[in-house]
C-alpha cells in the first residue's frame, strides 16, 4: 500500500502537481533504507533535495547603504571657486595705463586711431585701383548688348520676308 502511494506521488511529482507536504513525504521515503529496487534511481535526487533543504546561509549581510555623495557641498565648492576667480581676475587700476594696451590720454588714442585708419584707407585705395579693369569689362558687355539688338532686328527683317 505504501509503495502504491509513493508511485502515485512520484507520478504527481513528475507532472508538477504535488504539494510541499507530499514532496516532504517523498524526500523522507527516499532518504530511508527500505526503497523499492525499481525506484532506486530517484533516491540520489531526493537525498540531494533533502540535503539542500538543511543548508543555511551563514554569512552576514550588510544592511547599511553606502554613504551617498552630497551634491550640496559640491555646489558650495563651485560657488567658492567662481567667487575666487572673479575676485582675482578683476584688473587693478593703476597709473600705468599702457600695461593693457590702452592709452591714458585721449589725444594719444586719437592720434593712434588716425594712423590706423589712414593705413586702412591706403590699402583700400590700392585694392580699388587694381579692380579698375572691371570697368573695361563692363564696357565690353554693353557693346555686346548692341550687337544683340542688331541681331534681333535682322532676324525680324529676314523672318518677315520669308
Amino acid at each position: 500500500m505504501v509503495l502504491n502511494n509513493i508511485e502515485k506521488l512520484l507520478e504527481k511529482y513528475e507532472n508538477g502537481e504535488t504539494s510541499l507536504k507530499e514532496e516532504q513525504v517523498l524526500k523522507n521515503y527516499f532518504s530511508g533504507d527500505n526503497v523499492a529496487p525499481h525506484l532506486e534511481h530517484y533516491k540520489p535526487m531526493f537525498v540531494y533535495f533533502l540535503g539542500n533543504q538543511q543548508e543555511q546561509f551563514t554569512k552576514d549581510l550588510p544592511l547599511k547603504t553606502k554613504n551617498r555623495f552630497n551634491y550640496k557641498w559640491l555646489s558650495v565648492a563651485a560657488v567658492a571657486v567662481i567667487m575666487l576667480g572673479v575676485y582675482f581676475s578683476v584688473p587693478v587700476i593703476d597709473d600705468n595705463c599702457n600695461d593693457l594696451g590702452t592709452y591714458c590720454e585721449p589725444e594719444q588714442a586719437l592720434d593712434e586711431v588716425s594712423k590706423q585708419l589712414a593705413m586702412i584707407s591706403g590699402h583700400f585705395n590700392k585694392g580699388a585701383s587694381t579692380v579698375s579693369y572691371l570697368d573695361e569689362v563692363n564696357k565690353g558687355t554693353s557693346a555686346l548688348g548692341y550687337l544683340n539688338e542688331i541681331e534681333n532686328s535682322t532676324s525680324i527683317i529676314f523672318k518677315t520676308n520669308q
